[in-house]
């Protein structure tokens, strides 16, 4: 079993990258930060996805001794100029809260008409390894819903309308269904063969 570290707490988003990475390397287990003991985790104070995602790869690497994989995503709101952005899981302030920053997100856009609700979500992925480090980003373009809907997913999911899939929000839509068209989804998919290489 090839063991690989993913800088989150988040159980949705570690088994949503171990199916996908199953893909290309059947025999892989990801980890996450509650697996670590004592895993002190690095303030994200970067400009960019890129950036967060790379310094939680080099921090989990260099704790660890894993190959490391790290991922910074949210949501970028065109009525918003592109927020929250790298602040979407901070949106609301602390402690972290996917109910309190949906519910400010709404609240921002109350009086935006829907033709100018339009979002996407964006997710950079990094992966540091002793060899050296590796990138690849998705996106998925959308829309704001004007309440929550569905119980799937995590984060603002309840408030998004992917292009891809018009009437349902991300968090009614199945989960391969989401995989398939999703920014972490296709992040993972450009990234998991890189890894399948490196590690294989």
């Amino acid at each position: 079993m090839t063991r690989v570290f993913l800088a989150s707490r988040n159980r949705k988003k570690i088994e949503e990258m171990e199916r996908i990475l199953r893909e290309h390397l059947p025999e892989i287990e990801v980890v996450g930060i509650d697996d670590v003991e004592g895993y002190d985790e690095p303030v994200e104070d970067q400009p960019t996805f890129e950036g967060n995602a790379l310094l939680k790869a080099r921090a989990g690497l260099l704790a660890t001794g894993l190959p490391s994989l790290a991922d910074d995503s949210g949501i970028c709101v065109d009525a918003l100029n592109g927020m929250p952005g790298v602040l979407s899981a901070r949106w609301s302030g602390p402690p972290k809260s996917d109910e309190r920053n949906n519910e400010l997100l709404l609240a921002q856009l109350a009086d935006v008409p829907d033709e100018r609700r339009t979002a996407h979500f964006h997710c950079a992925v990094a992966f540091c390894h002793p060899g050296g480090e590796e990138f690849a980003s998705g996106v998925m373009p959308g829309r704001v819903l004007r309440a929550p809907r569905g119980d799937g997913g995590f984060g603002y999911d309840p408030l998004f309308e992917a292009d891809d899939r018009p009437g349902l929000s991300t968090a009614e839509l199945p989960r391969e269904d989401k995989d398939a068209i999703s920014h972490r989804g296709w992040a993972l998919r450009r990234i998991a063969p890189i890894v399948a290489r490196i590690l294989g």
